[in-house]
């Protein structure tokens, strides 16, 4: 019963987390302050009453629509609300209410918030990356100090690595602006690494990296080289429309949006996954 009570504390607080991620989605990429004014509707601009906000049963409740002007409420908000709660409880299933299980479930709700607003907004608002820089290097000290360090990097590892993970992605950004004579990564990618190396440490920060960008490529060869293929094809046939119409069926997907899954599996799976390497494929080459 006591395991049952925890876990399920855990789910409700990552959704209300999750409410305020939201929150953060929405307006740090324009450059509002996340405490005021109260939650709002973004259409008639209605303040929210609490009873109207409480996570994923509020959407229910309303039909998924505004209680003033009556239009649509994204599907967006209970989704990341599910998937922040989804995750605190996964990490105090596995980690029991332990610190490492908060360290954990904050991690993966950060890099939720920031995947999210890279794919929307093309952009990696400075208040998720400095303040999970701030939280990753406290509590490297404050995992040790509570004999508990868990998955994640130790103090001296954490600033090494928040230093290697920035120095090695705008290394990889200068090079691929050199091949594409374009930009090819922007800054928000360069501290989102930062973050990323302060949790896992120089070495599964590289892992990250490279991580992320065999998740780019199985992307851009189920998803955006398929669309691309059929926007070819309209054009061979002189479809009719603006090609700007046409131009928006390739997708163009932000790294940060594989980065933060790839620091998941670094996080998680990073030892296992060197190990295997240097054991399998090292050894048999």
């Amino acid at each position: 019963m006591t395991e049952t009570l925890i876990r399920a504390t855990a789910f409700v607080l990552g959704a209300v987390w999750g409410s305020f991620l939201n929150v953060c989605i929405s307006r740090w990429p324009a450059g509002l302050s996340v405490v005021a004014p109260r939650s709002r509707c973004p259409n008639c601009e209605r303040p929210i009453a609490w009873y109207e906000n409480i996570p994923v049963a509020s959407w229910l409740a309303l039909r998924a629509r505004c209680r003033g002007c009556g239009k649509p409420i994204s599907i967006m908000y209970p989704l990341v609300e599910l998937a922040v709660a989804f995750s605190w409880l996964a990490a105090v299933a596995h980690y029991g209410p332990t610190l490492t299980a908060l360290r954990v479930a904050v991690f993966v709700t950060l890099l939720i918030g920031i995947a999210l607003t890279d794919a929307l907004h093309y952009l990696i608002p400075d208040g998720f990356t400095v303040f999970g820089l701030l939280w990753m290097m406290t509590f490297s000290v404050v995992g040790v100090i509570a004999g508990e360090p868990g998955p994640f990097a130790l103090p001296y590892e954490a600033l090494i690595g928040a230093c290697a993970g920035a120095g090695a992605i705008s290394i990889a950004g200068w090079l691929g602006e050199v091949a594409l004579r374009k930009e090819a990564m922007g800054f928000g990618d360069v501290t989102l690494m930062a973050v990323i190396g302060a949790a896992v440490g120089p070495q599964l920060a590289l892992l990250t990296i490279f991580v992320a960008a065999a998740l780019g490529s199985v992307a851009f060869v189920l998803i955006i080289y398929p669309l691309r293929l059929i926007r070819q094809n309209r054009d061979r046939r002189g479809s009719l429309g603006p090609p700007a119409e046409d131009d928006e069926i390739v997708p163009v997907i932000p790294f940060g949006v594989f980065l933060a899954p790839a620091a998941v599996i670094a996080l998680l799976w990073g030892p296992a996954i060197i190990d295997w390497y240097l054991g399998s494929v090292v050894n048999y080459s």
